[in-house]
C-alpha cells in the first residue's frame, strides 16, 4: 500500500486554495478511516502554499517510500502530462530511493458529469434550455477536445432536465471563448442559458467567467445564469480515491493514458515542435529549487502509472503519422 499524494495546480484564490486544502482533508479521513491509504497529503506545482516539495517531504519523514501521486485536474493538458511528471522527478531526486505512481487525471468521468447535473438540477426552477459548459482552456488540442466530449455526454445524459443543447467554451488560451460561445447559442435559438464552469473549486479564471458573462450580457438580452463550480464533495473525494486505487494496482485495471493525440508523441498539423519536448517542473515560490536548476533539469513525457524510482535519461518517443483529414 502506498500513501496518497494529491497535486494540485494552485491559484491566486485564497478561497480556492483553502478549498484544495479541505478537500485533501476530506480524502484523509474517508481513505486512511477506511484502511484504504496509509497517509495522504497534498501539494501544489505552484502559486499557493503548500508546495509539492513539502508534501512529499512529510510523507518520506513520516516513512512512507512508495506515493501514489493523483493529479487534481480535469483536462489532462500540459500540467498532467508534463508539469507535474517533471515534478515527480525533482521529489525522486531530492528524496533517493522514493518510488513514485501516477494516477489518471479525472476527466469526464461519470462522477464528474453527475456532478454537473447536480449543479444543472440546481436551476431547474430557471428552466434553462442551454448549457455552455466552460472549461480552463489550454494550448494542447487533445485537452481542449475533451471538453468537447464532457459537453456531449452531458447533453446526452440530461435531456430530461429540459436542455436541448450543450455547447462547450474556454476561458483562455482557446476558441470558442465565453462570449462566442453565447453567441452561438443565442444563434440557435437558446433563450435560457445556463453557464457550468468546467472547474472543481473556486479560483481566478471561474471569477473570470462571471465577468465574461456579465460583459456579454451588457450587449444582450438572452437570460444567462452562471452555476457554481463542482466543489469539495464527498462524490469527488470518492473519486480521487477511485483513480489512487487503479495506479496502486488495488483497483480496476488502468486504462492508461490516450496517448493517441497527445502533441508530445504525435506530429499533429501545426503542433510538430512538441514532439518529444522536454518537460520541467513548474516554479513554485516556496520551492528554492528552481532559483538554481529549474533549466538544468530536464525530464521525459511519462505514462500514467509508470513507477519511478531513479533519475532517467531523455527517452526517444514514437512519432506516428498525422491523422487522417475529416471530410
Amino acid at each position: 500500500m502506498s500513501a496518497m499524494l494529491i497535486v494540485g495546480h494552485g491559484t491566486r484564490d485564497d478561497e480556492g486554495a483553502e478549498e484544495f486544502r479541505k478537500f485533501v482533508r476530506r480524502v484523509e479521513a474517508r481513505s486512511v478511516g477506511r484502511g484504504t491509504a496509509d497517509a495522504v497529503s497534498g501539494g501544489f506545482i505552484e502559486l499557493s502554499p503548500p508546495p509539492l516539495k513539502d508534501a512529499v517531504t512529510g510523507l518520506v519523514d513520516a516513512g512512507h517510500r512508495d506515493l501514489t501521486a493523483v493529479p487534481l485536474i480535469l483536462l489532462a493538458a500540459g500540467h498532467a502530462k508534463g508539469d507535474i511528471p517533471a515534478a515527480l522527478a525533482r521529489e525522486r531526486e531530492r528524496h533517493p530511493g522514493v518510488r513514485t505512481r501516477y494516477a489518471r487525471p479525472l476527466g469526464p468521468h461519470p462522477v464528474i458529469l453527475d456532478l454537473l447535473r447536480q449543479r444543472l438540477a440546481a436551476h431547474a426552477a430557471e428552466r434553462p434550455d442551454a448549457v455552455l459548459l466552460v472549461g480552463r482552456g489550454t494550448t494542447d488540442p487533445d485537452a481542449n477536445a475533451d471538453l468537447y466530449r464532457a459537453a456531449r455526454l452531458l447533453w446526452e445524459t440530461s435531456r430530461e432536465l429540459g436542455v436541448r443543447q450543450v455547447e462547450a467554451a474556454f476561458v483562455s488560451l482557446a476558441e470558442p471563448s465565453v462570449p462566442q460561445g453565447l453567441d452561438r447559442l443565442r444563434a440557435l435559438g437558446a433563450e435560457r442559458v445556463l453557464v457550468l464552469p468546467f472547474f472543481l473549486f473556486p479560483g481566478v479564471l471561474p471569477t473570470r467567467i462571471r465577468t465574461q458573462v456579465s460583459g456579454w450580457l451588457e450587449e444582450n438580452a438572452t437570460a444567462v445564469t452562471v452555476g457554481d463550480v463542482i466543489g469539495d464533495c464527498d462524490e469527488l473525494a470518492d473519486l480521487v480515491i477511485e483513480r489512487y486505487l487503479e495506479a496502486d494496482g488495488r483497483g480496476g485495471a488502468p486504462a492508461g493514458m490516450n496517448c493517441d493525440a497527445c502533441v508530445y508523441r504525435i506530429a499533429l498539423p501545426g503542433f510538430e515542435a512538441r514532439v518529444g519536448q522536454e518537460q520541467h517542473p513548474h516554479d513554485h515560490p516556496d520551492d528554492p529549487a528552481h532559483q538554481h536548476d529549474h533549466h538544468h533539469r530536464h525530464h521525459p513525457h511519462v505514462h500514467l502509472g509508470e513507477v519511478r524510482s531513479v533519475p532517467e535519461t531523455r527517452l526517444s518517443r514514437p512519432v506516428g503519422p498525422p491523422p487522417p483529414s475529416v471530410g
